[in-house]
């Protein structure tokens, strides 16, 4: 079940939620927030989201990978607010019955969630801020 969440995510939590019998894969993908981008000292991020639409977004696309790799679980967790260097700010998990559909459909996942949901981050400097496109 695709959440949009303002705490620190329990990657173990959701990773375990995907878990199943006739799973031979089970693999998470962890976006956290580094400490540079493009030379610049990045203090925090700030995600904001247009909640409702993402929410449905997210769902989506967790509805699509268990409709084309059959078997397959997943489960999308994206954080907003203010996120410091090191804490996760998108965690996705998926199960499938074999390791190469399961790497394609985390791929999936992460791209077209960059792709379609709106969900936007703005990096923040010791001197100012900007918000960054297609990350």
């Amino acid at each position: 079940m695709a959440r949009i969440v303002t705490a620190p995510i329990d990657e173990r939590e959701e990773l375990e939620a995907v878990r199943s019998p006739a799973a031979g894969a089970v693999l998470c993908f962890a976006g956290t927030v580094r400490d540079h981008h493009l030379g610049r000292k990045v203090t925090s991020l700030e995600y904001h989201a247009y909640e409702t639409m993402a929410l449905k977004e997210l769902t989506r696309i967790e509805d699509t990978i268990e409709s084309r790799w059959s078997g397959a679980r997943a489960r999308i967790v994206h954080r907003i607010g203010h996120l410091l260097p090191g804490e996760t700010s998108v965690f996705i998990a998926v199960s499938t019955a074999h390791r190469a559909e399961g790497f394609e459909a985390l791929s999936f996942a992460i791209e077209t969630l960059k792709r379609t949901t709106p969900i936007w981050k703005k990096e923040m400097y010791p001197d100012g801020h900007a918000w960054i496109e297609g990350s």
